[in-house]
């Protein structure tokens, strides 16, 4: 890349963390012997078992044990510090999973914490893929006071954390480590309605010790980029049934906002608005072990915890929030694609929604339907994009993914959007993965869009002059019609310590996906990306890590948009779990028709968890980046700085602070400066009852915010909830003076959520 010219400090950097390993001997455990693809056969309960973390029931009298745990980090697959030893055992409602895991006396890290937040403790994970095909499989983990944490594990995307199961777990802390315990009913399961099952299944366990020891069951091939093809196999599980049956969640919210009625006199003017309450109703029913449909009328979709805000002072981007409303957890992995076609968020606050998902052999199927009242779109174009209110919509859309092989998949996806009083969004996409070797793979995705805008301009505002396609069309919603593509193709080599990916998309100036979170358009690229890791076996440091970003961007027209070398280098050290990493960036863009040819960043970051009290972590940029909403040159600085303090076993403190500045890099001129202190302090009475507060100040909104809640949860689905959120404002010229400034309430809202669920 003739643009680009690397500087020679970040060779000479490189040069520092090769040169930092140290050799010394490592010793081995000469009687360990790697167990690939082990079996294990479950046992069926002679006896009752009660989920208590004491294994002393009869039900686990002569269950078989699977031991020989082989250690993945920070030795690669080598014998493990500690001992391991898991049981699966079955009755005709539960399957029962527990696990021994010995460790010396007084060192089990623990926290009574909230369910899922359980990663700073030592914890030990049960993985099971049901139907053996590597396309999706349950992620369990539990702590030494049996807290728990689950997932689904979807080839392509990986863990997804929203997904909640209803199961039994209990822990207990013993003179030799900790031992837990669960059962998960085959009711609350989705497995093959056959009489004798084979399911893929490993045991994983996390030891936080000076390094974050990780070793599971199984063995693994560092050169099988497929992670559950690793895996080992339970047999033995027999006439058995899945899930089938009638689910009801009914919940009930009643909540009361108010705020600031006249801002000029914010100290003395503060309306409270009525109480109100609403009741809505969910419903799943399980039509057979492969086939789920889902359906909610007047649902509460709130989050009871608000989004974290995000630093967008210098994007012209519509910015991404996670999904957290549990209704679309079923089938949602079916519509994952490289692209983020499907962006549920866009179903912003629906009265009605429905969905079915289904799995036929390797064939899995899913649809969802609702109507939004409140629908915000994003339109997409080259350099920035927007949010417009649609109104009402009326959303539809469908996946069908085959798995075949390892890992591998076709899909085909159509989502639709209908306007009320006219308009429409349809995509239609096709995607796959083919392996081509066992470390090499072939990935591409092909989708078209369709836009029927309505016509209307006063819904798009002032963007009304503003045109695209070489001015084929105007941004304004004027009635237009017009198709759009977006593509991809990629290559993927994933093999021990060496990971490379070249791939290239995409999208047309008239391309947008109605339901999809795709900010930006009219634009090409080719990106290639490389790391490498390498594991010294000196008593400093367990890995040297490395890798580059080579990439450009041209638009439709020919014209370079972008182009960057991104070079990174970190090290893992054998000592309070601590790493410290670099990074160079150099960079030439054009943006609104100027050329800015000297960007570059140089950061540097680092993690460290010297006791079990307090981890920390801290992240420094500093270089020149456009000023994007003033089209300069800046010397930008960011730096952030988070923590977790534990000062005991039930309380969590999580303070974060994001500071970012921007200066003219010739007058010196400030463009922009502020941050965001965010803090999430936790306290957990027991295992069902929690009180959380969450302050967070926004330096540039000169805002604070305050969230308390207490939550008392039987399940992730049966909840109590009551809160409120206070926001307060700094007002200027209130009235009194010129120069008189107030910081006073400016909103607030009292709320609480009631739900339970009925299952037969």
């Amino acid at each position: 890349m003739s643009h680009i010219r690397l500087c020679g400090a970040v060779v000479l950097c490189l040069a520092v963390f090769a040169s930092a390993a140290l050799s010394s001997s490592v010793i081995t455990d000469q009687e360990f012997v790697p167990q690939y693809h082990p079996s294990l056969k479950a046992h069926r309960a002679d006896g009752k078992i009660e989920v208590d973390g004491q294994l002393n029931d009869a039900g686990w009298l002569g269950a078989q044990r699977a031991t020989n745990f082989t250690e993945h980090s920070p030795g690669q697959e080598i014998a493990p510090p500690v001992r391991t030893e898991a049981m699966v055992a079955y009755d005709e409602n539960n399957l029962y999973l527990a696990a021994v895991c010995y460790a010396e006396t007084g060192t089990v890290r623990a926290s009574l914490c909230e369910r899922e937040r359980i990663f700073d403790d030592d914890n030990i994970g049960f993985f099971f893929d049901t139907y053996g095909d590597a396309t999706r499989a349950y992620i369990i983990n539990i702590n030494p006071y049996g807290i728990q944490y689950d997932a689904l594990w979807s080839a392509g995307w990986g863990e997804d954390s929203n997904f909640d199961m209803v199961f039994y777990s209990e822990g207990t802390v013993t003179d030799s480590g900790y031992q837990v315990e669960l059962a998960i009913p085959f009711a609350n399961l989705r497995f093959p309605m056959k009489p004798i099952q084979e399911w893929k299944i490993d045991f994983y366990r996390h030891h936080q010790r000076e390094v974050h020891y990780s070793m599971s069951w199984a063995t693994y091939d560092q050169d099988e980029p497929c992670w559950p093809c690793k895996w080992g196999t339970v047999t033995g599980i027999e006439n058995v049934k899945p899930g089938k049956g009638v689910k009801l969640l009914p919940s009930f919210v009643a909540h009361q906002s108010g705020e600031v009625a006249n801002s000029t006199f914010p100290d003395t003017s503060f309306a409270n608005g009525d109480i109100y309450g609403d009741l809505s109703i969910g419903g799943k029913y399980a039509l057979s072990s492969n086939a789920v449909v889902e359906a909610t009328y007047n649902p509460d979709f709130s989050q009871i915890e608000a989004d974290a805000s995000q630093v967008d002072v210098n994007t012209t981007f519509a910015l991404f929030y996670d999904e957290r409303r549990p209704f679309f957890q079923e089938g949602i992995d079916v519509f994952r694609t490289n692209f983020n076609a499907v962006y549920t968020r866009s179903i912003n606050d629906p009265d009605f929604a429905a969905k079915t998902s289904a799995k036929f052999g390797r064939t899995s199927i899913a649809a969802l339907s609702a109507h939004d009242e409140n629908t915000l779109g994003i339109m997409p174009f080259e350099e920035w994009s927007a949010y417009v209110p649609l109104g009402e919509t009326f959303v539809n859309m469908m996946a069908v993914r085959h798995a075949f092989g390892d890992d591998n998949h076709i899909r085909a996806l159509v989502t639709d959007q209908r306007i009320d009083g006219g308009g429409s969004g349809t995509l239609t996409s096709l995607d796959g993965r083919v392996s081509l070797t066992k470390s090499l793979a072939l990935r591409g995705q092909f989708m078209a869009t369709h836009t029927d805008e309505p016509d209307d301009t006063s819904m798009t505002g002032d963007m009304g002059g503003y045109t695209f396609e070489d001015g084929g069309h105007t941004a304004a919603f004027d009635g237009e019609s017009f198709w759009g593509t977006g593509a991809l193709v990629g290559f993927t080599y994933d093999a021990q310590d060496l990971y490379i990916n070249v791939r290239g998309y995409q999208r047309t100036p008239t391309y947008r996906a109605a339901n999809g979170y795709q900010p930006q358009n009219n634009d090409r690229r080719v990106i290639a990306y490389g790391s490498s890791s390498f594991h010294p076996s000196g008593w400093i440091m367990h890995s040297i890590d490395h890798s580059i970003e080579i990439a450009r961007i041209w638009n439709f027209d020919g014209l370079r948009k972008d182009e960057w070398v991104r070079l990174w280098a970190g090290n893992q050290y054998r000592f309070a779990q601590s790493s410290a990493w670099v990074e160079y960036l150099r960079s030439r863009e054009r943006l609104g028709g100027i050329d800015f040819r000297n960007i570059w960043a140089i950061s540097f970051g680092g993690y460290t968890w010297p006791v079990a009290l307090a981890e920390f972590n801290f992240s420094v940029t500093y270089g020149n980046q456009i000023a994007r909403n003033y089209l300069e040159m800046g010397r930008q600085t960011r730096i952030s700085i988070s923590s977790d303090l534990h000062p005991t076993e039930r309380l969590l403190i999580e303070p974060e602070i994001n500071y970012v500045r921007s200066r003219s890099v010739v007058t010196d001129e400030e463009y922009f400066e502020g941050y965001i202190a965010h803090t999430r302090a936790s306290y957990q009475v027991s295992r069902e009852l929690s009180v959380r507060l969450v302050a967070e100040y926004n330096d540039f909104r000169e805002r604070w915010s305050i969230d308390p809640l207490i939550t008392y949860r039987i399940n992730p689905f049966s909840t109590f909830y009551a809160g409120a959120t206070y926001d307060y404002d700094k007002y200027y010229d209130c009235g009194v003076s010129m120069n008189n400034t107030l910081t006073c309430l400016s909103q607030r809202q009292f709320f609480i959520k009631i739900q339970y669920l009925f299952q037969t």
